[in-house]
């Protein structure tokens, strides 16, 4: 499915003009080799191009589009037209060695084999060049320049003449494209059905490099690779254990590759690179997902007209571009592993039946702030975020969890219970730092993974919930309003420490043990409010009374589910309106 759908992609963007045709690709070329007709080198020319990074400009190696690369495992192999130092020039910074002549010789081998039927000046001059240079013998002139260090030092290398450069000159494109339908350079490739297109063809032996993916090798990873002879059967090698045509591998490396270069279609999650796109490649389709999945300030007002369009059943049509709820729309998660790529997960569904996912998710998420100014949406990295130590240099979730949260968002399943668990240890690190963030968290796993059906009602309205754990958050919330207060009158000042600090954690899992300790620290903190602020002690005695008689006793101990429920409860009457006015 996944190299069908990009297999799809491929012939979608290539309609396009946006992706190299079959035969060819885009590569990074940092220097040109400036041939004389009669093949002698005058020089080396610097193709880089000014980018700027930061607050600094840098130079970069610019993109060509070149005769399609080889890939390479571990033996020799040479690309046509477009290489590094060791097989354009038999040389590397370190100077020549038998692997850099090996290379050499491979490929001279190539090129004279391509062009020894194509005619004209650029062919010959290449054909001579390869016929005279001597890596061993290199002109003093050459070696002297100032830039040949960098020229050495790994980047690729393509031919250029009179201003014109090699894979641009007409004879030799038109022999390239003539032998991608022939097939003449891959006459030893076994036959076989394609497993993508179905049609027997060639297949790819070994497939190309995908690369993009953040922690996989900077020369890129095998999405379909077998490397030892435990994953071959029945004497077939390599990929061949998983024939994909030339045509297939080429189209679905192409589409890929491409989508990681798109910095906007794309985003790092945890460990892990998610890539997205529509069928058609319509990229309108990638505007919308990218604000709905990563809310910010600025996009914000696009999601909430979208979802309450959703909400409402409304066709969705935002700035002028109507949206067909049917188009196909894929998401594929990537995570890096040395060599190769792991798949996370790769989802496919309408793009109106995930916006009504999205939709859902979003209203369970649905809760009162306590500050006005955080955004009105949180993204899955900003879930995400809730979960990790802030004050640790590795902000990034575990990879696996972070690939099972979007895919849960995305289908409407159940969230995986890591992301809940991981809140609770955060909060209890935190001792009772229940953020917004957390707190939403919490009650959207409890409303769509426990089914607590009265959730939505009492955490977006002026209702309340009976629960017991729910109201014993609500206690130790008001406790702590108790103290705060009369530690005002005393010091005039904010308490640095509450019994938050001290006690929530064992409050919100073994009440039995720790609210009979608090209720005698009320006691003699509400004293003090009696004889500053009666009005104020006499609210706060009322509203314990209120939660204390649905509270037949003390629970010994609470389970997950009615740790969570505690946690909003507690939250619940800290963003309350009574709350907010008596701290006014």
């Amino acid at each position: 499915m996944i190299l069908q759908a990009l297999v799809k992609q491929y012939e979608n963007l290539a309609a396009d003009n946006r992706v190299s045709r079959e035969g060819w690709c885009e590569a990074k070329v940092s220097y040109a080799i400036d041939l004389a007709s009669d093949g002698t080198v005058r020089g080396f020319i610097n193709l880089k191009k000014e980018e700027e990074r930061g607050k600094k400009k840098v130079l970069v190696p610019d993109f060509r589009n070149v005769p399609q690369m080889v890939t390479r495992s571990l033996g020799v192999a040479a690309n046509f037209l477009c290489d590094n130092s060791k097989y354009m020039l038999g040389l590397d910074k370190d100077g020549s060695s038998k692997r850099m002549l090996d290379c050499f010789q491979v490929a001279k081998e190539k090129h004279l084999k391509l062009l020894g039927s194509v005619e004209g000046e650029m062919a010959s001059a290449i054909r001579a060049y390869f016929e005279n240079w001597d890596p061993e013998h290199l002109p003093e002139d050459l070696a002297q320049t100032a830039i040949w260090e960098e020229i050495t030092d790994g980047g690729n290398l393509i031919f250029i003449l009179n201003g014109l450069e090699a894979q641009e000159d007409e004879a030799i494109r038109s022999m390239w494209d003539q032998m991608q339908i022939s097939g003449t350079e891959t006459e030893d490739e076994a036959i076989g059905t394609c497993l993508v297109t179905g049609v027997k063809t060639k297949v790819s032996r070994i497939h190309r490099a995908i690369k993009g993916v953040p922690g996989a090798q900077s020369s890129g990873a095998a999405l379909v690779s077998f490397n030892a002879p435990a994953f071959e059967s029945y004497g077939k090698e390599q990929s061949y254990n998983a024939p994909v045509g030339k045509y297939a591998e080429f189209a679905y490396t192409t589409a890929l590759n491409y989508l990681l270069t798109q910095k906007k279609y794309k985003f790092s999650l945890g460990e892990s690179m998610v890539v997205y796109w529509a069928e058609g490649a319509k990229t309108e389709y990638q505007d919308f997902f990218s604000a709905f999945l990563n809310p910010t300030k600025d996009n914000e007002d696009i999601v909430h007209d979208i979802l309450e369009k959703l909400t409402e059943g409304q066709y969705i049509d935002v700035k002028d571009i109507k949206i067909n709820k049917d188009q196909k729309f894929y998401v594929l998660c990537l995570s890096p592993n040395a060599a190769r790529l792991s798949v996370r997960f790769f989802y496919e569904n309408s793009f109106g039946n995930m916006l009504e996912n999205l939709e859902k998710h979003y209203q369970r998420l649905n809760i009162p702030k306590l500050k006005k100014d955080e955004i009105d949406y949180l993204g899955v990295d900003d879930l995400l975020q809730e979960t990790i130590n802030q004050r640790t240099k590795n902000k990034k979730a575990i990879a696996h969890m972070a690939a099972m949260v979007l895919e849960a968002i995305l289908s409407d399943n159940r969230y995986p219970a890591s992301l809940y668990i991981d809140t609770l240890i955060r909060i209890r690190s935190d001792q009772g730092d229940v953020t917004w963030g957390r707190a939403a968290i919490i009650k959207a796993y409890l409303i769509k993974n426990y089914k607590w059906e009265e959730g939505e009602a009492c955490m977006n309205s002026g209702k309340t919930s009976n629960d017991v754990a729910f109201k014993l958050g609500q206690a130790f919330s008001i406790l702590e309003a108790i103290q705060i207060g009369a530690n005002k009158i005393n010091t005039n000042k904010e308490i640095k420490s509450t019994i938050r600090d001290r006690y929530f954690n064992s409050a919100c899992v073994t009440p039995a043990m720790v609210f009979p300790i608090l209720m005698r620290l009320k006691n003699s903190h509400i004293r003090k409010l009696e004889r500053d602020k009666p009005n104020l002690a006499k609210y706060y005695e009322d509203r314990l009374r209120e939660i204390f008689e649905e509270v037949e006793y003390f629970p010994k101990r609470l389970s997950l589910e009615e740790q969570g429920k505690f946690i909003l409860g507690y939250y619940h009457q800290k963003q309350s309106k009574n709350e907010k006015q008596e701290e006014k």
